[in-house]
């Protein structure tokens, strides 16, 4: 048994309404990363010098030295570029994110008592702003522990949203075993918070964003000009305005760093920017921990099946006659590799619909085999499934005039005895005289082709099947 632990279906072809306050359109989120003085500086006990998201783009870590450009570069950020950022989402009472680093918040006590002072959230971004890719789990929850630790001691309170940003494999599921943690930002998947479960915790994630990201300034083929980066922006929220409008509202996140769009080339297109949406009366701009304590009201973590995570007996308990008298289906898509992309009915019928496919010409024969004739003797004997004498009595099949009833057993007697297999239709598809007019037609049908589509509609009846078992 081989299970995918990605979740490539997140909320699926239909996403929630987020049912954002005042039926805005849109949710637009600004998130300031202050990591200034949090770096890579063997003042800080590091190896070497910062080597990522500067004005020198491709530097190298500088192993056992300190890298004087690299390092204003940084302090422009603190010093500067905070304040122009700060003035900015004042001026207008646009409500920020700060994503914390708590060495950089230890060594800014002017700038934390302005992001406290404009209502801004502070939300932990880790101890360091380090790689945590090649920490111990250990490690890595020692760090975080001591990020919660100052940071409260720092402003005050303790974080309640947490971004690592420079992550290890572990660092999601560690801040959800954790627990204090409202919502948790380390993931780029999506458009709209999540839940996602560790063990018996149901954990918010409320996904960040680094394409609409002043990040791509300091990047190879990212933003080169001011207007760009004006023009990506726009464009991001005008179509995500446009599908909200549409009834399907969406987050839109920006992600700024002080040292970077706080340079006065950039900043000018983050002002046109401001100005732009401000025109919206139907958008939403909140911190991010408003929109998660919005989707943890509105909606709350449920309990659903989990396909994915059965046992085998279960999952073919469950599952064994999706396909009419064919547990076997069940069994050999139990041994696939399913995942989160498998907890719906789309998902186990593409896993049991994969096991017939494959199966020889015999077997499928016999799958066909199992099904009953349409209105025939065994419906008159009551001796079908629950899910055939439902899905028969929904076509009136259990309720046929005595000519009708003729009329099936001669179709019926006719097409057994051309094909070897009763005539089977996804009756949910049909009413009785498509029903009928599909059985004359098909009786016309070369032996292959008609055997291609009996396959075809058995494929269909257990869709229609799973789609009553499984809620999404």
């Amino acid at each position: 048994m081989i299970r995918y632990p990605r979740d490539l279906r997140g909320h699926g072809p239909t996403p929630p309404d987020p049912k954002w306050p005042g039926g805005a359109k849109l949710a637009v989120q600004f998130v300031i990363n202050f990591e200034e003085g949090g770096e890579n500086c063997l003042l800080h006990g590091d190896a070497a010098s910062e080597a990522f998201l500067s004005e020198i783009v491709g530097a190298a870590a500088w192993q056992g030295q300190r890298h004087w450009n690299m390092e204003t570069i940084y302090d422009y950020g603190a010093r500067a570029g905070f304040w122009r950022l700060h003035r900015l989402f004042t001026e207008r009472g646009m409500p920020v994110t700060v994503y914390g680093v708590a060495t950089a918040l230890a060594r800014a006590p002017e700038q934390v008592a302005a992001m406290q002072d404009a209502s801004w959230e502070i939300a932990s971004h880790g101890l360091k702003w380090i790689e945590y890719k090649d920490f111990t789990e250990a490690e890595e929850r020692a760090h975080m522990e001591e990020a919660k630790r100052l940071h409260a001691a720092v402003t005050g309170e303790a974080p309640r949203g947490w971004y690592t940003g420079r992550t290890s494999m572990h660092t999601v599921r560690l801040a959800a075993e954790d627990g204090s943690f409202a919502y948790v930002a380390d993931t780029y998947d999506d458009e709209l918070p999540y839940w996602k479960r560790y063990g018996d915790r149901h954990q918010l994630i409320v996904p960040y964003t680094l394409d609409a990201n002043d990040m791509r300034f300091a990047t190879p083929q990212g933003f080169n000009s001011g207007e760009q980066f004006f023009a990506y922006l726009r464009d991001s929220f005008d179509l995500l305005y446009e599908e909200g409008t549409n009834g399907a509202p969406k987050m839109m996140s920006v992600g700024l760093h002080c040292r970077l769009v706080g340079r006065p080339g950039r900043a000018a297109a983050l002002k046109r920017f401001l100005d732009y949406i401000a025109d919206f009366d139907d958008v939403w701009v909140a911190r991010r921990i408003d929109i998660a304590d919005h989707w943890a009201a509105t909606h709350p973590p449920v309990e659903i099946e989990r396909p994915s995570e059965l046992d085998r007996d279960t999952f073919v308990a469950r599952f064994g006659g999706v396909f009419e008298h064919s547990p076997w289906i069940a069994e050999g898509a139990h041994g696939l590799e399913l995942g989160p992309a498998h907890d719906c009915a789309v998902g186990v019928h593409n896993a049991l619909a994969r096991v017939f496919r494959m199966a020889d010409d015999e077997k499928r024969l016999a799958v066909l085999r199992a099904h009953p004739d349409l209105a025939g003797k065994l419906a008159q004997a009551k001796r079908l499934t629950a899910e055939s004498t439902a899905e028969q009595a929904g076509a009136g099949l259990d309720a046929l005039t005595d000519a009708e009833r003729a009329r099936f057993e001669d179709l019926n007697r006719r097409y057994t005895d051309r094909f070897g297999f009763p005539f089977i239709i996804a009756v949910r598809d049909h009413d009785k005289a498509s029903i009928l007019s599909a059985f004359e037609r098909r009786l016309e049908n070369d032996a292959d082709s008609e055997f291609a589509e009996a396959c075809r509609q058995v494929e269909r009846i257990a869709l229609h099947r799973l789609k009553d078992m499984l809620p999404c």
